[in-house]
C-alpha cells in the first residue's frame, strides 16, 4: 500500500471512530501535550485522564511546573506509577525555565536532549502541538505498523527498531499530521489492541502482512521472557503514642525515587537493635504483619510490614530532611507509593480499633 493510501485509511476511520474528547485535545499547547505524552507512557488513557486533570489544575502552565516543589509534583503522581517520569517533567521544567524563557522550544534535536524525552515524545509534542511533519513510536504505533509489515522481532532490539521507525516515516503524511498522529495511537489503543485485536473494525485490514496469515497475535515479536528476581525487605511502621508514624525520603534515583516511604531493614536482623543502631530509636516490635508482593518491570518485591511503637521520648532526635513524623491526617499532602501509602491506611484503621476496643474496656 502506498502512503498516500495508508494515510487515507487511517484518516477516514480517525474522522468516525477517532477519540476526540480526551482532556488533552482541547488545547493542544506543547506543554500539555508534553505532559501528557509523559504520563501516557506505559499507561492507558482512561488512568491517566483523572491524573492529568489534577496535575493541570496545579500546574497550568510551564513555568507553575518549574516553581513548585518536587514534593508537590510526586504528591500529584502518586499511584501512576513510574516516578521517574514526575522527576525528569520537574526537571524539565526548571531547565526550560531557567535557558529557554519559560517556553518548551520547537525543535526536535533540543527537545530530545531534555531529561525524559526520547525521540517519539518529541515528534508527538511537535506534530500534535505545532502539525510539524514528526513521525511517532509509541507502544500502539509500534503495534500497529509490526503487524501491518509483519516485521519479525522484539521492538526493543536496534534492528527491529529502526526498521519500525523507517515504516512510521514513511506512512507520516505532510497534511493533517496532528489528526494522524491521534489516529495512530487510537488505531493501536481501540483495535489493534494486544491480545484481541478487533480486525474487522480495522482500516488496514485488507493489506495487513500480520492478518493475512494469520499471526495477529504473533506480532509484534513479544520480549524474551526471563525469570524475575525476587527481593525481600522488612518495611517498619514505627508509630508513637500520638499515632504518628516516621517516614524516611528515599534517594533521588531507583524504586520509589525522591518519594516518602517507610524505614527499611533486612529481614534477619534484630528489629529492635536496628532501630537502636540506625535511628536511635527504642521501640517495643510487634508481630509481623503477612508478606506481600509488589512486582517492578525488573524484580519482585516481597515485602514484611513490621509495627512497632517508638518510646515518647525519642520523637524529637527524628526531625530533618531525610525523616520526618507522619500524621495520617494530612495523608494527601505527601508524595508516597501507593503501597506505602495502604500499609499507613491499614495502621490507621488498627489504631482507630484499638481506641475503641479500650472505651470499651474503660466502659
Amino acid at each position: 500500500m502506498n502512503p498516500a493510501e495508508f494515510a487515507r485509511r487511517v484518516l477516514n476511520w480517525f474522522d468516525a471512530h477517532g477519540r476526540k474528547q480526551l482532556p488533552w485535545q482541547g488545547n493542544p499547547t506543547p506543554y500539555r501535550v508534553w505532559v501528557s505524552e509523559i504520563m501516557l507512557q506505559q499507561t492507558q488513557a482512561a488512568t491517566v485522564t483523572p491524573y492529568y486533570q489534577r496535575f493541570m489544575a496545579q500546574f497550568p502552565d510551564l513555568r507553575a511546573l518549574a516553581d513548585a516543589e518536587l514534593d508537590t509534583v510526586l504528591q500529584l503522581w502518586a499511584g501512576l506509577g513510574y516516578y521517574a517520569r514526575a522527576r525528569h517533567l520537574h526537571l524539565t521544567a526548571q531547565i526550560l525555565r531557567d535557558r529557554h524563557g519559560g517556553e518548551m522550544p520547537l525543535d526536535g534535536a533540543i527537545l530530545q536532549a531534555l531529561p525524559g524525552i526520547g525521540r517519539s515524545t518529541a515528534g508527538a509534542i511537535l506534530a500534535l502541538s505545532a502539525g510539524r511533519r514528526q513521525p511517532i513510536l509509541d507502544g500502539n504505533v509500534k503495534r500497529v505498523l509490526a503487524r501491518f509489515a509483519a516485521v519479525e522481532g522484539w521492538p526493543g532490539q536496534t534492528r527491529v527498531q529502526s526498521a519500525l521507525w523507517a515504516l512510521a516515516d514513511r506512512y507520516t503524511p505532510a497534511e493533517r499530521v496532528a489528526d494522524y498522529t491521534q489516529a495512530m495511537m487510537d488505531l493501536g489503543a481501540l483495535v489493534c489492541t494486544p491480545r484481541r485485536p478487533q480486525c474487522a473494525a480495522c482500516p488496514l485490514v485488507g493489506e495487513c502482512a500480520a492478518h493475512t496469515q494469520g499471526r495477529e497475535r504473533d506480532l509484534p515479536t513479544p520480549r524474551p521472557r526471563r525469570a524475575l528476581p525476587v527481593r525481600t525487605v522488612r518495611m517498619l511502621l514505627l508509630y508513637n503514642a500520638g499515632g504518628e508514624v516516621v517516614l524516611e525520603r528515599r534517594p533521588p534515583t531507583g524504586i520509589w525515587g525522591g518519594l516518602w516511604s517507610l524505614p527499611e531493614c533486612p529481614l534477619e536482623v534484630d528489629v529492635t537493635d536496628w532501630c537502636q543502631e540506625r535511628l536511635g530509636l527504642t521501640v517495643q516490635v510487634e508481630p509481623a504483619w503477612r508478606t506481600f508482593r509488589h512486582t517492578f518491570s525488573h524484580f519482585h518485591l516481597d515485602l514484611t510490614p513490621t509495627p512497632a511503637q517508638v518510646a515518647a521520648q525519642d520523637r524529637g532526635i527524628m526531625e530533618g530532611d531525610r525523616f520526618v513524623w507522619y500524621n495520617s491526617r494530612h495523608l494527601d499532602e505527601w508524595g508516597m507509593a501507593a503501597p506505602v501509602r495502604r500499609l499507613l491506611a491499614m495502621l490507621a484503621d488498627e489504631q482507630v480499633d484499638l481506641k475503641r476496643k479500650q472505651r470499651w474496656l474503660e466502659w
